[in-house]
């Protein structure tokens, strides 16, 4: 059993960016700007914020964030978008999700730019990356085909399982997986109404759990040297640590590790791949 670890590789990724923004700024060009938009004050939203500002540090970007109460107008919201689209300066944003009940997220996600998102959510975006056309692929599926490749993981004609059918992840990362450019595999995609779903993923040589149910896959459902990919990062109560709480995955780790060939953990596996990808759409945007 090997651990793919999605804290190295991101580091080591950064520093690929860092260095060739280094050679982008002394041959006269522009250093990339990403900008964040955070509304209210939603602590995981905090968390993911701040390490978006600190990875752009690392990556020799600029960064932008701007803040809004809970409250603010939806007007006020696609007005702030408005602006960043014009805005030559700033090459990419991102507006944190989820956003308050009484804001419509996909208004707010289809008045921006497609050339400046670089979360990869504009239906233009999904529509290029189902046809296979360039564009901006969402950061959780990016990371994870990354990670894929940079194991070099087997991928073509291999039976992929992802679970989870979100927008965000479970989707676009079918889209990817079945794409001749990208994963080449055989995808079947099981969601919480699925039958058969441990035949399912017993048959699996890769199986992408993104469906936000602590310890969802248990050993039952791998076979022996399947690859396991775990999205989830649930926060679970723990007395035993300083926040109340640790960060759960969708796999049950201690049974399931064992029977892999490659498998991610969490923390440390998908979710550092996940800034890591965003600030490569960022680079992408730029150029």
């Amino acid at each position: 059993m090997q651990l793919i670890d999605g804290k190295a590789t991101a580091a080591q990724i950064k520093t690929e960016i860092a260095d060739e923004v280094k050679r982008i700024v002394a041959n006269g060009g522009k250093q990339p700007h990403l900008a964040a938009v955070l509304v209210g004050h939603d602590g995981g939203s905090e968390t993911y914020v701040k390490n978006k500002v600190l990875a752009c540090e690392q990556c020799g970007f600029k960064s932008s964030l701007i803040r809004f109460e809970d409250d603010v107008k939806e007007s006020e919201l696609l007005s702030c978008v408005a602006q960043l689209n014009r805005d030559a300066d700033i090459d990419g944003f991102i507006v944190q999700l989820p956003l308050p009940k009484h804001i419509d997220e996909q208004k707010i996600i289809e008045a921006i730019d497609p050339r400046k998102d670089v979360d990869g959510f504009h239906p233009e975006n999904v529509g290029r990356l189902a046809t296979g056309l360039p564009g901006f692929i969402s950061a959780t599926p990016l990371g994870i085909l990354t990670l894929l490749q940079r194991y070099n993981i087997e991928t073509s004609g291999k039976k992929c399982v992802i679970l989870g059918r979100s927008n965000i992840v479970g989707k676009p990362m079918a889209q990817l997986m079945m794409q001749k450019q990208y994963g080449d595999a055989t995808v079947t995609v099981c969601h919480s109404h699925s039958q058969n779903l441990k035949e399912e993923c017993r048959q699996a040589d890769i199986i992408i759990a993104a469906i936000g149910r602590p310890d969802f896959v248990t050993a039952d459902m791998v076979k022996p040297g399947a690859v396991v990919i775990d999205v989830g990062t649930t926060r679970v109560p723990d007395a035993s640590r300083k926040s109340g709480f640790r960060l759960n995955g969708d796999v049950k780790f201690d049974e399931v590790a064992p029977l892999c060939s490659y498998i991610t953990p969490v923390p440390g596996g998908v979710g550092p791949m996940t800034i890591c990808s965003l600030m490569l759409n960022t680079l992408k945007a730029a150029k």
